[in-house]
């Protein structure tokens, strides 16, 4: 059996039986690849029942000696376990040549975020005399206000805005609905927008639902929102490396700084897991030492008796 014919199988399963969003299939597709690729590399003619777990390993080795993170290796590496898995329930293999060979365990590493002030700088520098200025703080506000993940905002429909109740209705991985709050400066800008920028776009057919357009009428890509944000941070001169993920990770942080239960940020994220949920909630340093010395009882401030 070859490479392609058994990826396509691979990526039937993915959709199908696993039910995937599109961009979860084509990072698993995308794993795969690069294995293929290897052996392209090596010059060896392997098909995929073929693969050893001495191939894996040094696979392995190939994408470490090309500098490849280990966060970005333990994410291939558990792409070509799924694809040994599928190979394995289809009964095209016996044995699963991945099974013993174990993920590296990783620091989980905090994403930068942003303070609130830089937030309301970087939003505050949007020019709103232009549509495509009205568009995008309309955009970065609810981006904020929900802690939505980009591909989440590029597909937000207009049918799942619900301004009689101040929420939207968001579509996560694995087509997964949610319910998050919209807040009062989103609705705000979303229905400036809506009703005196979006009016005037010539809209593509398909694209009639879709709240936020370009000027051609069709949803944003994921890398144009990238760089709007890219593009504002230097003109705010913000000078930290940040993303439309960012703003997710920055809408968690001020949560839980503010005192929301995890639980509830868990849900408004769309976190199957409460660990996955943690890793969005970390505290500075500073925050947690005026915790600590506030609320423990060994450790509060001495009160001078006057």
């Amino acid at each position: 059996m070859d490479w392609n014919s058994t990826i396509k199988g691979f990526k039937s399963y993915l959709k199908l039986e696993r039910s995937l969003s599109k961009n979860s299939i084509d990072a698993y597709i995308h794993d795969i690849d690069k294995l293929q690729q290897y052996f392209i590399y090596i010059k060896k003619h392997t098909s995929p029942i073929e693969v050893s777990t001495k191939d894996i390993k040094e696979f392995l080795v190939w994408i470490n000696e090309l500098g490849m993170t280990p966060s970005s290796q333990a994410r291939v590496l558990s792409g070509i376990k799924a694809f040994y898995k599928y190979l394995i329930l289809e009964d095209l293999i016996k044995t699963d040549p991945s099974s013993v060979i174990e993920t590296p365990k990783l620091g989980r590493k905090l994403p930068d975020t942003l303070s609130f002030k830089e937030i309301s700088l970087l939003l505050d520098t949007i020019d709103v005399s232009s549509p495509e200025g009205m568009r995008n703080k309309a955009m970065l506000e609810t981006l904020y206000a929900c802690g939505l993940r980009v591909s989440e905002l590029v597909n937000l429909k207009i049918s799942s805005i619900f301004f009689d109740i101040d929420f939207i209705k968001v579509t996560g991985k694995g087509d997964k609905e949610r319910f998050v709050p919209m807040g009062s400066s989103a609705k705000k800008f979303i229905k400036i927008y809506k009703e005196q920028v979006r009016v005037h776009v010539p809209i593509n057919k398909g694209e009639e639902d879709i709240l936020f357009l370009n000027r051609r009428g069709q949803r944003l890509s994921r890398v144009m929102v990238f760089n709007i944000i890219k593009s504002l941070a230097l003109k705010a001169g913000i000078r930290k490396s940040i993303s439309p993920h960012t703003f997710r990770h920055s809408f968690a942080t001020h949560l839980v700084e503010g005192g929301a239960d995890l639980r509830a940020v868990q849900e408004m994220l769309g976190h199957e897991s409460i660990t996955t949920t943690e890793i969005y909630t970390h505290l500075d340093r500073s925050y947690l030492k005026e915790t600590i010395v506030s609320f423990h009882p060994r450790s509060k401030r001495k009160i001078s008796k006057t």
